[in-house]
């Protein structure tokens, strides 16, 4: 098989592979740069990156094997000191699978979008915030078309944006959130992100906003019709082409955990100097925690001088203010309880497999709802109703019974059929009868 070597493997082009891969090149070390995606920017800046970033990388491109288009499928064997991955092409799944190796590696995977379950919510029509947000900037024509955005975080405010720069302007912007709230975050918001939120909010001043209102269930035969939107003291009915829900953002932790990485609420735990507790991997942006486009590139910028070996005793500024930020968020987009008692027992939680929530409540456990359900062994793996399952039955979402396996994404059996290529299943005695190995 064939095993590319590198001086340091990065994991995720969002900005904070970015920051890394820029500073770590330009310290001459050699990068293999991984990514899922066909183009640096991740989710954030997925169709235009920032022109100085874009300038650093143009720069260093002779220092550095991006191999966008790919996504790790499992670790592998390496020599004392080394780390191994096996990577597979997304764009031509019958390509032959490959290895690349360093002694460092760092893991910048960014998030998803979390996932509140509802009756209706399976529906054609509705998405996540992030996901319509992703599709109108790549053409998904949306122009005099009817669209509520709703769930909660400024995620909504940069959703309903992008939709007024291509053309449509929704209907409604439906934030959980009360209006006390919002103004002790607004009170408490840092000068740039105060201007940033103000400015938002003024280009957005004709599109509707009720704060204290969510989503109760959305209607419709074929597609999505009409939503159902309650405050808490009332409810009523608004017709929709589309909703775009955006309840925050989930780190994505599998291939941490699967290389043996300990998480921490969540997130990839990681110390001052953002590496795990396995020495030579290392962590940076949404994936250790949630705080935005600045604690991601201030977290990348940290990692690359640790990985050089500048250490520092205290972090940046910035990534403290950064931080800061993401605290405040949690803190005042906190989900309220009713959302997660949306969803009935004919409500769909597994979308891959078709499980609903009434089948899952006969189950005792997660490996229970696997072996008699399929939950969570289809294409995500889990990724959206894991998290669902933790919020509303209570099951563990880290190791143990939701313990991350390989391979991480669907791929041909050709790709463990290589040389030095072993499958990743472990099928010893305590594992028997675990449908996470079939």
């Amino acid at each position: 098989m064939t095993r590319l070597h590198a001086d340091v493997l990065v994991v995720g082009a969002g900005p904070a592979g970015i920051a890394a891969v820029c500073q770590l090149a330009e310290a001459g070390k050699s990068v293999i740069w991984i990514d899922s995606g066909s183009n640096a920017g991740g989710q954030i800046w997925r169709t235009q990156l920032p022109a100085r970033w874009q300038a650093r990388l143009e720069a260093v491109a002779a220092k550095v094997q991006h191999l966008a288009g790919h996504a790790v499928v499992s670790p592998l064997p390496a020599a004392a000191g080394q780390h191994a991955l096996l990577l597979q092409s997304q764009q031509e799944p019958s390509a032959a699978a490959f290895a690349v190796q360093a002694p460092n590696v760092l893991l910048a995977t960014g998030a998803r979008e979390r996932f509140i379950p509802f009756p209706g919510w399976t529906l054609p029509g509705v998405t996540g915030a992030g996901g319509l947000q992703a599709l109108v900037k790549q053409g998904w024509p949306l122009k005099g078309k009817r669209v509520v955005v709703a769930g909660s975080g400024p995620l909504l405010l940069a959703t309903a944006r992008t939709l007024q720069s291509h053309g449509c302007e929704p209907s409604l912007i439906a934030e959980q959130t009360s209006k006390t709230r919002l103004s002790q975050f607004a009170l408490h918001l840092d000068a740039r992100f105060w201007a940033q939120a103000a400015s938002m909010a003024w280009q957005l001043r004709r599109v509707p906003f009720q704060s204290g209102t969510w989503v109760l269930r959305a209607l419709g035969e074929e597609k999505l019709e009409a939503v159902v939107l309650s405050d808490g003291r009332r409810e009523w009915t608004q017709a929709c082409d589309a909703l775009a829900l955006g309840y925050g953002l989930l780190p994505n932790t599998e291939l941490a955990a699967l290389l043996g990485c300990a998480l921490q609420a969540g997130a990839i735990q990681v110390d001052q100097q953002l590496q795990t507790n396995v020495p030579g991997l290392y962590a940076a942006g949404e994936c250790t925690g949630i705080a935005g486009v600045d604690k991601a590139l201030a977290e990348g910028g940290l990692a690359a001088q640790s990985i050089l070996g500048q250490q520092r005793q205290r972090a940046p500024a910035a990534l403290r203010r950064a931080r800061r930020h993401g605290q405040l968020l949690a803190q005042s987009f906190a989900l309220r309880p009713e959302l997660l008692q949306l969803a009935e027992a004919k409500t769909i939680i597994c979308r891959c497999e078709d499980v609903s929530l009434g089948e899952l409540k006969a189950q005792r456990s997660w490996r229970d709802a696997k072996l008699q359900t399929r939950c969570g062994m289809g294409a995500c793996q889990g990724r959206i109703c894991g998290p669902i399952c933790q919020d509303l039955l209570g099951w563990p979402a880290g190791a143990g019974e939701r313990a991350v396996r390989a391979p991480l994404q669907p791929t041909p059996i050709s790709a463990f059929l290589s040389p030095g290529v072993s499958m990743p299943a472990d099928t010893s005695q305590k594992d028997q009868g675990d449908p996470s190995i079939l």
